[in-house]
């Protein structure tokens, strides 16, 4: 059995699940579930598009998931954060609706007055969907505004993008801590559990531009670095194991189908 080396993530902890499941236990490191290919959207285009006029690390990437929400009073304090930010940073902020798909509230209506006006050449608003794992794997992006989601982070941590922390609820305030203590990213302050403009772009420029978030992102990319030696050294190991159980010739067999 091949277990992610993430959340199985010592020696004894795979000894313990091989002796519960009665089968070898082999960890292996995050696959990323993205990058496989499949159609494109067109809005895929548009944003991918953008970015490729944009500078090395210039862009934050700002998503908060499909499960939680911003508030209007959050809307509107997300939205000057990445304004003020902007002189400096460059940003990609995916808004989503409860409505899903059939959302009928407009980005106009939820944003402040003239701030797509004013942002419109140094951000871009998508809303709904965005293809998250290619952007964050693209070189415009220097940073992550995230609600630390399980595997938002992780795919911050494969691709080496430090995180502007932004934690809601459930498990995320502890992968926000585990992020800080791995230190590749950093927690926008709030006070009394609400966060200001302010804080946002204080946060993002800190991490993404200036000389005190320089080690978060060194940091970042060699944790990404080590992620994927891992990942190659494991993946042989796998390999070796099917082998040995099905036979070189059966495995290119599987291979292609």
């Amino acid at each position: 059995m091949a277990a992610p080396n993430s959340r199985i993530t010592s020696p004894q902890q795979r000894s313990i699940l091989a002796k519960l499941i009665s089968k070898e236990v082999v960890a292996v490191t995050p696959l990323n579930r993205e990058l496989a290919g499949g159609d494109a959207r067109d809005d895929e285009g548009e944003i991918m598009g953008w970015l490729e006029g944009r500078e090395r690390g210039s862009v934050v990437f700002v998503s908060f998931g499909s499960e939680y929400f911003l508030s209007k009073e959050e809307m509107e304090e997300m939205a000057r954060g990445l304004e003020l930010a902007s002189e400096e940073v460059g940003f990609v902020w995916v808004v989503r609706f409860p409505g899903g798909d059939g959302e009928t509230e407009s980005l106009v209506e939820a944003l402040p007055e003239g701030f797509l006006e004013r942002t419109e050449d140094r951000g871009m608003v998508v809303q709904g969907w965005a293809p998250q794992a290619k952007i964050l794997m693209h070189p415009s992006i220097g940073g992550f505004v995230s609600h630390c989601g399980w595997s938002s982070a992780l795919e911050a941590i494969v691709f080496g993008v430090p995180i502007i922390a932004m934690p809601m609820h459930l498990d995320q305030p502890l992968n926000s801590k585990l992020v800080a203590d791995l230190g590749i990213g950093v927690e926008v302050q709030r006070e009394d559990g609400r966060f200001r403009g302010e804080d946002v772009a204080k946060a993002i420029k800190q991490v993404v531009v200036q000389e005190e978030g320089e080690q978060v992102r060194r940091r970042a990319k060699e944790l990404s670095a080590r992620i994927r030696e891992r990942r190659e050294e494991e993946t042989s190991v796998v390999m070796k194991k099917l082998e040995r159980l099905f036979g070189e010739e059966q495995l290119l067999i599987l291979a292609r189908l």
